[in-house]
């Protein structure tokens, strides 16, 4: 099982963007020594195992995970840390060359500084060789920059979209980029016969490199375009700004608390105008802290599952039966994060950062066997059979990273209806 030690764990037809069985009860992972760690001596994972066929140890394989468990990111924070327990379930069930697969999980605080203490303490002091995370797009970059890079440790965000991570072809993610999301606003946006648009975004590498992406391909004009920092209390200035602009569209790119804020604002004003947003500010979390009619009719853009794939039905119907909730595309990618970590563990020739390196992208490539599932390719795997002759095909979508680190991707339109999201369309972007 995932260990949080912070407390807390808690088609119509879709169109390829490119770079872009039932639930058993949750097993339970053996912790490799008192300190939490997996008794490697190494503080950059090189060192941190004594190899990928296991030898007779039965302890588990432990790695670590840097999640949103507090701070503006939380709601996807819990809805990875579901995707995450039911992908541990199913590897487990079948088991890593006889063990368990054990995740340690810290809480990034939504913060670059906190995603950078807490990526400090699983690699410097448990020496994991692998590491999932984060969320926020700037915090997967922190931990990268200050931690990472310069070791051998994998990297794998499952949730991160911001367009400046594919200048880090060493930063692997499970979530497209977020260019593809840009392009498909600005064709939206046109579509609907709007040529004027007036944006703000959150004031980090997500928001402003999504921002300048949808600017540079938006035919239209952009009459206000302003940043607003994060966790404010009021923004009653930029909503003001936005409203005496005139234009009649706002796209917002930002995050579902500080959207939240706004929105009441703008009703409260009595102003009027046809949003759009970027796929951060769609959440219970909204619908729950706005009124009724507030939003109706915005058009929101997000990453989106194969929602019409087998294996996606199969595991949207196993969530649901666990969580008594549907899956978001979120809790598959970091599902898929779990898979693809547990798949280049066992193929691996030991449990090092640079034998994870080598076997991360290759278990999912397209030159192996099309498997939708951990136990189909584990099989593959346990017969003899290398990283190369593995296609795993992720709840999320095919996982063939490209050189950037970028994996392919779709994307869904929902337009809220009567203070619900509805999906409406899935779009090329």
């Amino acid at each position: 099982m995932s260990r949080n030690t912070t407390g807390m764990t808690d088609r119509r037809t879709l169109l390829k963007l490119t770079g872009g069985a039932g639930l058993v009860g949750l097993s339970g992972c053996l912790s490799t020594t008192d300190d939490g760690s997996d008794g490697s001596d190494g503080s950059d994972g090189s060192d941190g195992g004594d190899g990928g066929d296991g030898g007779d140890s039965t302890e588990a394989y432990e790695i670590g995970m840097v999640d949103s468990q507090t701070g503006s990111l939380s709601a996807f924070g819990e809805r990875n840390q579901r995707g995450v327990d039911l992908a541990l379930s199913m590897v487990n069930e079948v088991g890593i060359n006889g063990r368990d697969l054990d995740i340690v999980v810290e809480d990034s605080e939504s913060e670059n500084q906190g995603g950078i203490a807490a990526a400090q303490k699983l690699v410097n002091q448990d020496g994991v060789p692998f590491l999932i995370g984060a969320v926020g797009s700037g915090v997967s970059l922190a931990i990268y920059e200050s931690v990472i890079e310069g070791t051998d440790v994998v990297q794998l965000s499952q949730n991160s979209t911001g367009l400046n991570l594919t200048e880090f072809p060493g930063l692997l993610r499970m979530s497209p980029s977020g260019r593809s999301q840009s392009l498909a606003l600005s064709n939206l946006i046109s579509d609907d016969g709007y040529d004027e648009v007036a944006i703000t975004y959150v004031n980090n590498d997500y928001g402003q490199s999504l921002t300048d992406a949808f600017v540079d391909a938006y035919e239209g004009e952009v009459v206000y375009n302003t940043p607003h920092d994060q966790d404010q209390q009021s923004y009653s200035s930029v909503i003001s700004e936005m409203n005496s602009s005139g234009a009649d569209a706002w796209l917002f790119i930002t995050y579902q608390a500080e959207f939240a804020t706004m929105v009441n604002e703008v009703f409260s004003s009595g102003y009027e105008a046809q949003f759009y947003g970027a796929d951060s500010v769609s959440g219970d979390n909204v619908l729950e802290n706005t009124p009724e009619g507030s939003i109706e009719g915005m058009k929101i853009v997000v990453p989106s599952a194969p929602v019409e794939e087998e294996n996606y039905q199969s595991f949207a119907d196993t969530f649901e039966s666990e969580y008594g909730r549907q899956p978001t595309s979120w809790a598959a990618y970091a599902y898929d994060c779990v898979i693809n970590a547990a798949l280049a563990i066992q193929a691996a020739d030991e449990f090092t950062g640079a034998a994870l390196q080598d076997t991360v992208r290759r278990v999912s490539g397209p030159e192996g066997e099309t498997v939708t599932s951990f136990e189909a390719a584990s099989g593959i795997l346990a017969d003899g059979g290398g990283p190369d002759d593995v296609d795993y095909q992720g709840v999320s979508g095919p996982i063939d990273f490209d050189e950037n680190g970028d994996p392919i991707g779709f994307l869904q339109v929902l337009e809220v209806q009567d203070h619900a999201y509805e999906g409406i369309d899935f779009i090329e972007g």
